[in-house]
């Protein structure tokens, strides 16, 4: 047979329907060899002269090049007509697996998310990058398909407790969105005992097998204590647990000392008022303000950021493992920084009376905080005061205290920029968040909510005027100027779906409350009055919560579409290169356009932007995973006794309530609730008793007793208490 004729009837394609079930079972596992007995079994023949047929269907197919030899006496179908018989109604998306083994595809290109049985996932895990073939769709019916091909694997190590016998063990994973076990040879357990917390890195999972195999690559320790389950947190979360050898070597080879040649290359601001304003536990302070009159009466604020971009090379190995990392993590406990304690704690940390070199944004601003000028460069500076939020927060309640008029006027100017965002239409959002105070094993005994006052607010208003000015300064086009944009790292906020928007107007309204969505505009102000009308009474935490959710999510990105929240056309992340991998993106960037240098390559910079908005993701996830547990562990103790908390959820199997100075969440059973028959209804957010109508709704207040606390589970069960 000549080549031109073969290749002629590989794309032909079979009229017998027989061949084309044969076809089918190939085409729809492409990456899965198959015997003619597998095939025929798949088919449901079980004679033999039928299996014989299929035997030499397959021999054809193999002579026509459509399948080819993968093992002995086993084919799958060539790489070249997997694409010629795929189905049309194939796609690819991500595996969002739940703890019951079934699982979600999400798919951009489809309305609806893809249903999976738990016995089509194919051996994906949570997060997985696949292939699916969808079934036909039947009336309303939910879209469903089967996982054919796993594209990529999102993660090969998993957290959880050892069980050991004694001839295997199997690894119990800590996230309930690994729903099986694997399965660990005696010889891979690296001296692990029975009931350790371990990581353990997939090697294989089986065609035939039920669980995957793997073996254990570090023990982490006895589960229950802290820095056990601190560290399983960022493993689990894929954050690596310490700093390359090598990475800390290049870090240590970093001077803390400023060059008298740099400080005549940049803008010297050492004689003029600068100060930082952080945390009282805060060790890396990665930015500064500094103010001074002009001779015109206006005033200078300078707001100052770590020049990392100095120290860190890009390409180097400190630069690969901050962006591997993408962005530091701030667990109950610890800081797991983005780059080496040599950079962000010394090197690059603005400390008082230290000379520092950073990239900043000068503003000059009228009284009205208008802004008249800009200027973005690369500066030094010398921190006259290192100030905590609660020192400054007692000079503007009226205390006295270091540079005082200073700190006044920075209070003042920032107060009018609040002003002026809110009126022309920020949303303003409040969020709770709590705090813990620890003894010295991490163990929380005591709790408090985290107040934003006016001096966060008075940092926070010069840091959003900054982030807005320099994407604005990239983004906008020159009057005259018709070249294309620059490529340049936004931080952008799209606006809420339209069909979240009516179901959260809906739920607040059976709660008493109205929002408006004519428009943006009355949207935002009946955002922003809903949460002045909620400030202070039990729902306040819940509302905001879910309004929070409603929205969509910030992302980074090279394709600007503005911060909807915000309501600015132009947004990036500029103030934090210590902690933000972005922000040491934006700084190159605005350098090199300063330089006036051309535009990078925006495909390139999109991937960046995938890769730290996915990190940003993981560690808020792994943040949060830190604070539900010292929730728990608070409640360890408190077993019997009695709180009065918010229903913050109700559900078939009862109510959530959210209770004590934690604000820990547990469940009152639907069970437990004996003294009537109580069902849910579900459009009213409440369950009502059949007999007595007693009626408990999303917001009420009510009394529980702590039933029982399961640290390791992170669950707390609740009953009722007599009010």
């Amino acid at each position: 047979m000549s080549k031109s004729k073969k290749k002629s009837r590989k794309k032909s394609k079979p009229v017998n329907s027989f061949v084309e079930q044969v076809i089918q079972i190939f085409s729809s596992n492409p990456h899965s060899s198959f015997n003619y007995k597998q095939v025929s079994k798949r088919l449901g023949i079980g004679d033999k002269a039928s299996r014989e047929l299929v035997h030499q269907i397959m021999n054809q197919l193999l002579e026509d090049g459509v399948i080819e030899q993968h093992h002995r006496g086993k084919y799958k179908i060539s790489e070249e007509n997997a694409k010629n018989f795929m189905p049309a109604h194939v796609v690819e998306g991500v595996v969002d697996m739940k703890s019951t083994g079934k699982a979600y595809i999400i798919c951009e290109s489809l309305p609806e998310d893809v249903f999976i049985n738990n016995n089509n996932t194919h051996h994906a895990f949570n997060g997985d990058i696949v292939k699916v073939q969808l079934f036909p769709k039947r009336g309303k019916r939910k879209l469903e398909g089967q996982i054919i091909d796993i594209i990529e694997r999102k993660k090969t190590t998993f957290v959880g407790i050892l069980q050991l016998s004694k001839k295997f063990a199997f690894l119990i994973p800590d996230k309930e969105s690994v729903p099986t076990d694997f399965f660990i040879p005696l010889d891979k357990i690296k001296k692990a005992k029975d009931g350790e917390k371990v990581i353990v890195k997939l090697i294989e999972w089986p065609e035939h097998s039920r669980n995957p195999f793997g073996e254990v690559v570090e023990v982490l320790g006895k589960p229950g204590e802290n820095n056990v389950e601190m560290l399983s947190i960022l493993a689990a979360n894929d954050f690596p647990l310490n700093f390359p050898k090598h990475v800390e070597k290049e870090a240590r080879k970093i001077k803390n000392e400023v060059e008298k040649s740099e400080i005549e290359k940049r803008r010297d601001f050492r004689k003029i008022f600068t100060c930082t304003i952080d945390p009282l536990d805060a060790k890396d302070f990665d930015d500064a303000l500094s103010l001074q009159k002009l001779d015109n009466g206006n005033w200078e604020v300078g707001i100052h950021i770590a020049d990392v971009s100095h120290y860190v090379i890009p390409g180097g190995p400190i630069d690969k493992e901050a962006y591997e990392r993408g962005t530091s993590i701030y667990l109950v406990d610890r800081v797991i920084p983005m780059l080496p304690e040599q950079l962000s704690n010394l090197v690059c940390s603005l400390r008082p009376k230290e000379e520092k070199l950073t990239f900043s944004a000068v503003f000059e601003l009228d009284e009205q905080a208008n802004v008249i000028n800009h200027w973005f460069g690369r500066t030094v500076i010398d921190s006259d005061r290192r100030f905590t939020y609660e020192e400054v927060q007692e000079m503007i309640e009226g205390a006295e205290g270091d540079f005082k008029s200073e700190i006044m006027q920075l209070h003042s100017l920032a107060s009018k920029l609040r002003e002026e965002r809110f009126r022309k239409g920020s949303i303003n959002f409040h969020s709770e968040e709590v705090r813990f105070k620890l003894d010295d094993s991490g163990k929380p005994i005591g709790a408090y909510i985290k107040e934003q006052k006016e001096s966060h607010k008075l940092v926070e208003d010069f840091m959003l005027l900054a982030n807005r000015k320099v994407a604005e300064h990239v983004g906008m086009s020159k009057k005259g100027d018709k070249q294309k944009a620059k490529t340049f790292v936004y931080r952008i906020h799209d606006t809420p779906n339209d069909e979240k928007l009516q179901t959260f107007s809906e739920f607040i309204r059976k709660l008493g409350y109205r929002i408006s969505l004519v428009s943006r505009k009355s949207l935002v102000s009946s955002l922003n009055k809903l949460f002045e009308e909620i400030r202070g009474k039990g729902e306040e935490h819940m509302i905001e919560t879910i309004a929070i959710r409603t929205m969509s999510k910030a992302v980074y990105s090279t394709q600007n579409i503005g911060h909807y929240g915000l309501s600015f056309k132009y947004y990036t992340h500029f103030t934090s290169p210590i902690r933000r991998y972005p922000d040491l993106m934006v700084h190159r960037l605005l350098q090199r356009y300063l330089d006036n240098k051309p535009s990078v390559n925006a495909n390139e910079f999109e991937e960046y932007c995938e890769h730290t908005s996915d990190m940003e993701k993981k560690a808020a996830v792994a943040e949060r995973e830190s604070i539900k547990y010292k929730k728990t562990e608070f409640m360890l103790d408190k077993v019997g006794e009695e709180f009065y908390g918010v229903i913050s959820g109700v559900s078939k199997w009862g109510l959530f309530v959210e209770i004590g100075e934690a604000k820990s969440e547990g469940l009152v059973s639907i069970r437990s609730m004996d003294d009537d028959y109580y069902y849910l209804d579900e459009d009213n957010y409440r369950i009502v008793g059949r007999r007595n109508g007693n009626e408990y709704r999303l917001g009420d207040k009510i009394l529980v007793k702590v039933k029982e606390v399961n640290l390791l589970n992170r669950q707390m069960d609740l009953v009722m208490a007599e009010d």
